[in-house]
């Protein structure tokens, strides 16, 4: 009882301590990207938060895995830095005896990381794909942002606004760009400007107090007109379609319609709280160190474990989205092999141990 609970108790302390360190890269990376594409323009800035969300959520499985794989494999790393396992041999406590604690402390996060796999991320990724064409949607006036030149969606046209729009509602100092069917470039300068809509809800920009530049890029003629007030019709966006990428689709649609990508796709989400248990039974036999050896051996080599675990369930997945293999082959062979390394590796360890270490 004593074994179990300090087990459970440090399991449970890694754990936590990974999950945070792992979630706040992940954040960190999302939150990276998106402000570079915010930056550029491709996003709006008061998207991003949203699709942070959206992002993290996706990724939920994966985090869940490698906090459960490390905090295994720390905790039990320790113990032997420690030498508390020599302790636990000697009071008769094999190597096996570890797989029911880790398997109590592992099985809950496995149901949670299969819903999440199942459920969760693709509901994320659905929505983040819905929210992205959402905004695509919208209308060019979404698009502008003060001290930033937006291009419209048609790529027309160029807006920029010095001033954001105040109580009034009226921006300052607005500059728009145009090109024109023939080549031409239209230019367009005003002190102020506002949004106002028809009785067809047609959206216009109206100007007043400005000038207005036509003529040919590259040449000297030009026309200037100066005007009190002058409107702009607002490109209309077009209606978006539902977004069909696999990753987004429920798994329920996945098993409705049992396509080859479909089954690719479903293969990855059903391995994935099978990589995350036999992830968790490997950190047993590869947490063992040696104190007169390095301390971070285990670690570079349960690195490397993971990568190729991962790397071959993508390269399965892909085989069985191409129809090279069968979904059942392509679903059982990695992790079968997987099995097969487990049960090598604890041979191996209670081989090497002595009779002590043995008892039962």
């Amino acid at each position: 009882m004593i074994f179990r609970r300090a087990l459970q108790r440090e399991f449970a302390q890694t754990a936590a301590a990974v999950f945070v360190a792992l979630f706040a890269i992940l954040i960190s990376t999302v939150l990276i990207r998106l402000l570079g594409q915010a930056a550029g323009g491709r996003v709006p800035a008061d998207a991003v938060a949203a699709l942070i969300g959206f992002g993290a959520l996706a990724q939920l499985p994966t985090v869940l895995t490698l906090t459960l794989f490390i905090a295994i494999l720390v905790s039990l790393s320790r113990s032997y830095r420690d030498s508390e396992m020599v302790v636990w041999f000697a009071s008769g406590v094999p190597l096996t005896a570890w797989i029911a604690p880790v398997l109590m402390f592992a099985v809950p996060l496995v149901v949670v990381i299969g819903a999440g796999s199942l459920y969760l991320a693709p509901w994320s990724q659905l929505k983040s794909a819905e929210y992205r064409q959402l905004l695509e949607s919208r209308d060019d006036t979404h698009r502008v942002a003060p001290g930033v030149f937006r291009e419209s969606s048609g790529a027309q046209r160029v807006f920029f606004v010095e001033v954001g729009a105040g109580e009034d509602g009226r921006v300052r100092n607005v500059f728009v760009s145009e090109q024109t069917r023939d080549g031409g470039l239209v230019v367009i300068v005003s002190a102020e400007g506002y949004l106002r809509s028809d009785e067809e809800g047609r959206r216009f920009v109206v100007l007043e107090k400005g000038r207005r530049y036509d003529g040919q890029p590259g040449t000297p003629q030009y026309r200037v007109m100066e005007f009190e007030r002058y409107e702009v019709l607002v490109e209309q966006a077009r209606a978006v379609g539902a977004p069909s990428r696999i990753r987004a689709l429920p798994t329920a649609a996945l098993l409705a319609a049992p396509e080859k990508p479909a089954l690719g796709e479903l293969l990855g989400r059903v391995g994935a709280p099978l990589v995350a248990l036999l992830l968790a039974l490997l950190a047993i036999p590869l947490s063992f160190v040696n104190p007169r050896a390095g301390r971070a051996n285990n670690m570079l080599v349960a690195l490397l474990v993971y990568l190729f675990y991962s790397n071959a369930i993508s390269v399965f997945q892909s085989w069985v989205a191409q129809g090279r293999i069968g979904f059942a082959t392509g679903l059982l062979l990695p992790h079968l092999v997987v099995l097969g390394v487990l049960a090598l590796m604890f041979y191996k360890r209670l081989a090497i141990s002595p009779f002590w270490r043995r008892r039962v």
